[in-house]
């Protein structure tokens, strides 16, 4: 078939076309190649386009260099992959390879101008397939079909793809959350082999786990997914617990489903206590943000709740106000969502967090001077503007200062406050 979706048009910028003729006058075949195949033949605008060609990365180096284009980050050379920038537009260009010798986790490579070998060695049929810059689409494993049929499937045997390197296990999860239509529709021995191989992924960075595993957790069938997992023996080998709470997981996912959660938000419904997020953090080393979330949540899920009267967001406004820790706000949006409170989340995000209008300032140009005594008075006023629902301005607030008598809400009465109100009356 012969592709011409204007997303496939759009492509065409004035940096690509320069990278098509230099190919083109070396005689060297360029192709699109993996993920933007297959986001191209789904009518999706791909977000990164890689190119694979028939040049090997010396090739590709002089005929770069003699039509003065500039090359960027050199680390990807030793894999086959050369990166040109052309008219503000960088272009990762891949010689075709075979792998030599492969551990599970690394491969040596070797250059071939084979496309059929180059696909040969790729994951999934989805993702082994190239498009011509004419258009014409080069599938040597029906990835095209599966595609169609929302099939996820390994190229060749599932166990020989895997071993190569264990982190497909988690890539076949991941685009079966994003390909397939319906949760459970998965062969056999596509199974069978995760199964076999599933302690490969204990040799895995966790690093990369986490990169797969939050792409999974963002995705389709999540709830099916990681219940399979636990089916499958992978969860022990990727930080996940051992007796993962699967109930309240499934209950999360559905409540979450529309709600833009973060990663975090949805693996820690799987969490009974704070030595989960810390174990987690310990395999695939999460980021000081999201373990600090991980904490949070494990923490506030079932007592910070909303209230049962007439303003149910108090709650949260009012840990919100009390809080001295950063991005506060941001986890108690990312509770919401772990609750499913849809209609609170919304009005949290449009609440303007208020400032406190007194300060130590207004004491004491009303003639307090003790550094002790304004703090007390700083935090008891607080509490009264925190009663009144953020809502009381400094006059008012102030007002009750003068208002107050040693007995009254503004007590205990701390040594000299005899004579401040005195002062004042």
């Amino acid at each position: 078939m012969r592709l011409q979706a204007p997303q496939f048009q759009a492509l065409f910028t004035p940096g690509l076309r320069s990278v098509a003729e230099l190919f083109e006058k070396k005689n060297y075949e360029l192709r699109i190649a993996g993920g933007a195949v297959r986001d191209l033949l789904s009518g999706v605008t791909p977000q990164d386009i890689d190119f694979a060609t028939t040049a090997t990365p010396a090739e590709m180096k002089e005929m770069f260099t003699a039509a003065g284009v500039r090359l960027i980050n050199n680390k990807g050379e030793k894999h086959g992959t050369i990166t040109a920038r052309l008219h503000e537009q960088n272009f990762e260009i891949t010689t075709l390879r075979i792998d030599v010798v492969t551990d599970g986790r690394h491969a040596e490579v070797e250059f071939t101008t084979d496309w059929h070998k180059d696909a040969e060695r790729r994951d999934l049929t989805v993702n082994s397939m190239f498009l011509g810059l004419d258009g014409t689409l080069y599938d040597f494993f029906n990835g095209y079909e599966d595609l169609k049929n929302k099939k996820i499937r390994f190229v060749g045997k599932a166990a020989e793809r895997i071993q190569e390197d264990y982190l497909r296990i988690l890539r076949y999860f991941r685009f079966y959350g994003r390909i397939a239509e319906k949760p459970g529709d998965h062969e056999p021995n596509t199974m069978q082999a995760i199964k076999e191989n599933a302690k490969g992924l204990a040799g895995i960075s966790g690093e990369r786990i986490w990169v797969e595993l939050k792409k999974i957790l963002l995705g389709n069938h999540v709830n099916h997914l990681v219940q399979l997992m636990y089916e499958v023996d992978i969860a022990q080998y990727i930080g996940l617990p051992l007796d993962g709470n699967l109930e309240e997981f499934a209950r999360v996912t559905k409540n979450i489903q529309t709600l833009s959660p973060k990663p975090m938000t949805v693996l820690t419904s799987l969490f009974k206590g704070k030595d989960d997020v810390t174990n987690l953090d310990l395999r695939l080393k999460i980021s000081k943000e999201e373990k600090n979330l991980g904490l949070f949540l494990v923490k506030h899920r079932q007592e910070l709740t909303k209230g049962s009267g007439p303003e149910p967001l108090r709650p949260y406004q009012d840990f919100l106000m009390d809080s001295r820790e950063a991005n506060t706000i941001s986890k108690i949006f990312e509770l919401l969502k772990y609750q499913g409170e849809e209609q609170l989340l919304k009005e949290m995000q449009e609440w303007t967090v208020p400032s406190f209008p007194v300060s130590g300032h207004d004491l004491r140009k009303m003639g307090v001077s003790s550094g002790k005594e304004i703090g007390t008075a700083l935090q008891q006023l607080r509490d009264e503007w925190k009663k009144s629902g953020y809502h009381m301005d400094k006059e008012e607030l102030l007002s009750c200062l003068k208002k107050n008598s040693p007995g009254s809400w503004l007590s205990p009465v701390p040594w000299g406050w005899e004579r401040f109100l005195g002062f004042l009356g």
